[in-house]
């Protein structure tokens, strides 16, 4: 005999009540409270543009053809390279491959590994980031190479409505403004067994839809913004102390191996583009201030630069090395003004013309 109680039988009553006007004081509620926080957020200094996103990325490798000039790197080549002034030098309109906060590597194998890219490869190079061995960094690349394989549909759509949202709304943030990047920047002391991440810049650059960076004008200029990541930059390019379960020798060989295995995958890399009729050329950009003396100190030219260079037979512009290029000031210590990086695209390009035989 069937259960009184039987899923078939039981009717959950909906109480009587006025849905359609709670409807809308819910939809108010909320267009309020998002109105509320909008504003907010842009009294405090943010403004509407796009997030530099794995998918943003993704389109913007998709574009690439086998003879495009593309660029690779961290954060410095997409804030100081004008995509203008390098099409009007070298013409051709590059393509910005380069993505803030890893390891340039990956990218460029990326397009060694190419069959079908014969191009030009401009490089930049941060040598702290370019031989990390593991980590953060070369995890952000490896994820974002890895969104390149297996983006769906429903991202690729959810990807063009995000753009459509954040050129228009200021707290689309989503290195910023979440809640869980929010939580993360409460201020937590360092624990035994637990310490605390170093601080990741806040926004301070707008991007547009071929990935081109620019400085807003608040961190360009000398105050409270500018001053808050100058000290970023030190803590989170120093390295962190090697495992206390691991002896200290043992780690700087394990360490040393890791580099000169870079060394060697690097050069394999550039053999393979150059096989197919390919060029590259590496570049150091300026950098400032305290950042510049703990680069300098960790990662030597001797050491690094040279070395890359020597290995793989690749031409290299260091900014050092030419006045027109080295009398510029990073206002933040690592990165170009609006202004300045497209007076310095315009000064670097008879350089990248003779690197690249142009």
């Amino acid at each position: 005999m069937p259960s009184s109680t039987s899923s078939s039988e039981f009717q959950r009553p909906i109480p009587a009540l006025p849905w359609r006007g709670i409807s809308v004081v819910v939809v108010l509620i909320i267009l309020a409270a998002a109105t509320a926080w909008e504003l907010h957020v842009r009294a405090i200094g943010y403004a509407p543009t796009l997030n530099d996103t794995e998918d943003l990325w993704v389109q913007t490798r998709r574009t690439v053809k086998p003879e495009s000039l593309v660029i690779v790197g961290e954060s410095r080549p997409l804030f100081d390279l004008d995509l203008d002034e390098l099409e009007k030098g070298l013409g051709k309109r590059p393509v910005q491959l380069a993505i803030a906060g890893t390891c340039a590597y990956p990218m460029l194998a990326n397009l060694a590994n190419d069959e079908r890219f014969h191009g030009t490869i401009i490089c930049s190079i941060v040598p702290g980031m370019f031989f990390a061995p593991g980590g953060p960094l070369l995890e952000a690349s490896e994820k974002t190479l890895k969104r390149l394989g297996t983006q769906t549909i429903a991202q690729r759509a959810s990807h063009h409505l995000g753009m459509f949202l954040e050129e228009r709304i200021a707290f689309l943030k989503q290195e910023d403004l979440t809640l869980d990047v929010l939580l993360q920047k409460l201020p937590v002391p360092n624990r035994p067994n637990a310490q605390v991440p170093p601080t990741f810049p806040p926004y301070f650059q707008t991007v547009d839809h071929e990935r081109r960076a620019r400085m807003i004008e608040k961190c360009a200029q000398p105050g409270e913004l500018q001053t808050r990541i100058q000290q970023i930059w030190l803590p989170l390019f120093t390295p962190p102390p090697p495992p206390s379960y691991v002896p200290k020798e043992v780690f700087m060989e394990n360490m040393g191996k890791a580099v000169q295995a870079r060394f060697r995958n690097t050069s394999a890399a550039v053999e393979k583009l150059r096989a197919r009729g390919g060029k590259i050329v590496f570049v150091r950009f300026p950098h400032n201030g305290e950042l510049k003396a703990l680069e300098d100190r960790l990662s030597p030219r001797a050491q690094t630069w040279e070395p890359l260079l020597k290995s793989t037979g690749v031409p290299g512009i260091y900014y050092e090395d030419f006045p027109e290029l080295s009398s510029f000031i990073c206002p933040e210590w690592s990165h170009l003004s609006a202004g300045d990086s497209v007076e310095f695209s315009k000064r670097l390009v008879p350089h990248l013309r003779t690197a690249l035989g142009m």
